[in-house]
């Protein structure tokens, strides 16, 4: 089993800033890339950020220069730094990471809860 818990989500004025952190848990062999989701209403998940086990890394346009992300591979967590957010910045953040477990053969996609970031005009 392995599991993928966020935390950081929360509510901020245009502007502000938010981080969010996730730590992954369980019967982990290896992780490849680790990164952020998020789904607005009405919308599909899109892809936010991605960080690869060599710390490459991949993000949207539309966050580029306003979040970081970073990982700690000897923990098994990744963050993202958020900030100047925007009203359309609103959205359920998704924690994921492509994981290998112990006795298995390949890597698998795993998602976290999801944390709500909400940012008011």
């Amino acid at each position: 089993q392995v599991q993928l818990v966020e935390s950081g989500g929360g509510l901020v004025q245009a502007g502000g800033s938010l981080r969010l952190s996730c730590a992954a848990s369980g019967s982990i062999f290896s992780i490849n890339s680790m990164g952020w989701y998020r789904q607005a209403p009405g919308k599909q998940r899109e892809s936010v950020a991605i960080i690869t086990i060599g710390g490459s890394t991949n993000y949207a346009d539309s966050v580029k220069g306003r979040f970081t992300i970073s990982r700690d591979n000897a923990k098994n967590t990744v963050s993202l730094e958020m900030n100047s957010l925007k009203p359309e910045d609103t959205a359920v953040y998704y924690c994921y990471g492509k994981i290998k477990q112990y006795m298995l053969a390949t890597f698998r996609d795993y998602w976290g809860q999801g944390t709500q970031v909400t940012v008011s005009s």
